[in-house]
């Protein structure tokens, strides 16, 4: 991972802000254009307009980094933050090109001092105080903050199931931002016939039940009702164990989990060293635990593993489905 330092000049770009949004001159974020703006775009309820596509773009987390890599936009980025995953071999050498600003978020007044033009997440919690800080005061100072429709700070604008065509809407919007029209379009077809050709490549009439797991050992986190794992689960024609549970990421027991006992547990590979948290260390858990170790997909080994960034709603979504879909087949023939 390459950190960059702000020291000296991070400091003196903080306070040559500072005095812009005192008197309105000098570098650093522009003041909001009475032009006509070149991109009008909708982002949880907050109307962004760009009067040029940016040159000094700050990608917030992963996944937003990745779509933006997607789109050939490395050249439009002065930063990155909170990777979770190794970055997609396909992207790792545009990847190489963008300065990493933290190894989680990177906070105001750090974000500030890079003097960005555009901000983007698909996490709400990048515009948190304690993060980047709130869109609306980026928008007061002339910076465009998007933030991706699955995870809105008002959860009211949150759409209830997890589409593709919501997360494709996302990419050509970023696509629009940055004048790329044609290479969203592309990237947006592209994964079109990929999603479905997982979906008809899958085995029909299984009758297989899924558990999706996300973390945690004492507590398990796994997929509920409306995320991305019951929506691939529904294209898959094979059902998600905990669908009925009005959550996107409830809280499990063991006890719940082994009276339901699914025929497929589909592990979330996650790098970030916790408890539970890498497939081999759910597999270890699920195998030495009393009662799980009881479970049917326990016993005869039916895994599914995927990148646990690919459980939320990415340019990696795809590849989940894709990866399930062959999993299914060599589990169901």
């Amino acid at each position: 991972m390459k950190i960059i330092s702000n020291k000296g000049r991070g400091l003196a770009a903080l306070l040559a802000l500072g005095g812009l949004a005192g008197c309105g001159g000098g570098g650093g974020p522009a003041a909001p254009s009475t032009e006509e703006a070149a991109a009008s775009v909708s982002s949880c309820g907050l109307d962004l307009e760009v009067g040029a596509p940016p040159r000094r773009a700050i990608a917030l987390e992963q996944n937003a980094t990745e779509i933006m890599l997607s789109l050939g936009l490395a050249d439009h980025m002065i930063g990155t933050s909170y990777q979770t995953d190794p970055v997609m071999p396909s992207l790792a050498d545009q990847y190489a090109q963008v300065p990493v600003l933290a190894a989680q978020y990177a906070n105001h007044e750090a974000t500030l001092a890079e003097e960005p033009d555009f901000l983007y997440s698909t996490l709400s919690s990048a515009y948190a105080d304690q993060a980047a800080g709130g869109r609306a005061d980026w928008a007061a100072l002339g910076v465009p903050a998007y933030l991706g429709a699955f995870d809105c700070e008002d959860q009211d604008l949150v759409p209830g199931t997890v589409e593709f065509d919501t997360l494709f809407d996302e990419i050509e919007d970023v696509a629009d931002v940055f004048d790329v029209e044609e290479r969203g379009a592309r990237l947006v077809d592209g994964l079109r016939q990929r999603l479905d050709d997982a979906v008809a490549d899958a085995p029909q009439d299984t009758g297989a039940r899924l558990m999706w797991y996300y973390s945690g050992t004492s507590t398990p986190y796994i997929a509920g009702q409306g995320g991305l794992p019951s929506t691939a689960s529904r294209l898959l024609g094979v059902d998600n164990a905990f669908d009925d549970v009005r959550q996107k990421w409830p809280e499990g027991s063991w006890e719940e989990i082994a009276e339901r006992d699914p025929d497929v547990i589909v592990l979330a590979d996650l790098t970030r060293g916790g408890d539970g948290d890498s497939a081999e260390a759910k597999k270890r858990f699920l195998r030495t635990n009393p009662v799980t170790s009881q479970l049917g997909a326990v016993r005869n080994d039916r895994f599914l593993v995927v990148p646990g960034s690919a459980m939320d709603p990415s340019v990696r979504s795809v590849e989940l489905v894709e990866a399930v879909s062959e999993g299914l087949r060599e589990l169901y023939g």
